[in-house]
């Protein structure tokens, strides 16, 4: 006897995204296709089936439509055809364009920011993340109050405030929506402190920190979990890395550092974002350097190298405000003339790398070791003959530049981090571990 087993899974929702290209802000073709490339992935990102996509020239943006009557129109009859559930629009809608074109489409519109909140809230893990996502979705939905997305929340559960299933029609109350604001605000701001409290703890253990920052999917988790030897999540997708990982790496000759792995920048960044996640971008904010990790094989590497110092910038890290930046060139094996640079400054330098086989990552931790070095402190010790303890400390916990050996005392210059060096002590005329 045979049981067929139902699929009770629900289907994807249908989609189409619309590309408007205004006269005002027109790029060249190149850069035109991967913007539009890139929304596609976004989109696909959603769990929505993408079945067409369309673009329009728009010589002026129309205040209840961005788009003209007629573009309005063909929509109209491609999401009829098609039969599409939800459309995306690659350009940002204000609440009023958003409801019309609900209207005359009587389909989800969904905008970029809209769409990237929506990603960052399937991809939120810890509470902390959630938290921020909430907070930069509400900011969003406070002058819109439309109807819910629901295809996201199917799979994941929901967040309260995006509501479940069934509520799509919910109107969401503008006092209500504040009063959870300020809630998320007080969460957030406990999530600052407890932040700024371990920041504190490695400031007191002199652990230096290198925050990776670069635009979406250029390598970042994958060189983090390189060097520190960790799962984090790492895929082929924009937006894998959410979540604020940070990691203790130990490098030759006893240095240390913590390693701090960030989310992506994307080109438009909504503010809402920027400004909900700087709890989590603190991590960037504080670093002692950062490592700007970068796709050498993306055509686009100018414009996403803009990109992220476009955010950082909106972040306050500009001029004498913002630590030492390490360019990393990601993906040397896709591009196998690419060289290394060892500039005076570790600021002036730039590594070649390939994360994914390893080729190159030597010369970013000698690179990381002799910036580490110029962070240390330089002792000259002296210990007793017998006192092999604290001279194997130094081993461990230093970089030992040279020994001498006399009859009864050990001769010791070594380089080490001021928390190690705090362990030894002068105990008459000779030093000891405490």
């Amino acid at each position: 006897m045979s049981v067929e087993m139902n699929d009770t899974r629900q289907a994807p929702d249908i989609a189409i995204s619309v590309h408007p290209e205004l006269a005002s802000r027109r790029i060249g073709e190149y850069a035109w296709k991967a913007r539009a490339e890139e929304f596609v992935r976004l989109v696909e990102s959603s769990s929505c089936e993408l079945v067409n996509s369309f673009r329009f020239g728009v010589r002026r943006a129309m205040p209840g439509t961005l788009l003209g009557s007629g573009q309005v129109e063909e929509i109209r009859l491609q999401v009829e055809i098609l039969e599409a559930a939800v459309v995306f629009v690659d350009h940002p809608l204000s609440p009023v364009q958003q409801r019309n074109l609900e209207k005359a489409w009587n389909a989800k519109v969904v905008d970029r920011t809209g769409l990237i909140l929506e990603i960052f809230a399937s991809r939120a893990r810890t509470r902390e993340g959630v938290l921020q996502v909430e907070l930069a979705s509400l900011n969003y939905q406070l002058g819109r109050l439309v109807r819910s997305w629901t295809h996201l929340e199917r799979q994941r559960g929901g967040f309260g405030f995006m509501g479940g299933p069934g509520e799509r029609q919910i109107e969401l109350d503008r006092r209500m929506i504040r009063v959870k604001i300020r809630s998320l605000e007080k969460d957030l701001d406990k999530v600052r402190q407890m932040r700024a409290t371990q920041r504190a703890g490695r400031l007191k253990k002199d652990i230096p920190t290198v925050a990776l920052v670069g635009y979406t999917n250029a390598g970042k988790s994958t060189l983090f979990n390189h060097l520190t030897e960790s799962g984090v999540y790492v895929a082929d997708q924009l937006f894998a890395t959410l979540d604020p990982t940070l990691r203790l790496l130990e490098l030759p000759g006893g240095l240390r550092l913590m390693l701090s792995d960030t989310v992506g920048f994307v080109q438009e960044l909504p503010h809402e974002l920027v400004d909900a996640f700087r709890a989590t971008l603190e991590e960037v904010i504080e670093a002692d350097l950062i490592l700007h990790v970068r796709d050498a094989a993306d055509p686009m590497l100018a414009e996403q190298a803009k990109v992220v110092d476009e955010t950082l910038e909106q972040l306050g890290l500009v001029g004498d405000l913002a630590p030492p930046i390490l360019e990393v060139m990601n993906k040397k094996d896709l591009m196998p003339g690419l060289q290394s640079y060892r500039a005076e400054t570790v600021a002036g330098s730039r590594i070649a790398l390939s994360a994914i086989t390893g080729d190159g990552v030597n010369e970013l931790i000698d690179l990381l070791s002799d910036w580490l070095k110029l962070q240390m402190h330089e002792l000259h010790l002296k210990f007793d003959l017998s006192d092999g303890r604290s001279l194997a400390y130094c081993y461990q916990h230093g970089s030992v530049l040279s020994k001498t050996v006399n009859e009864t005392v050990v001769d010791v210059v070594v380089r080490m981090n001021p928390a190690d060096a705090g362990r030894l002590v002068l105990d008459g005329e000779l030093h000891r571990l405490q």
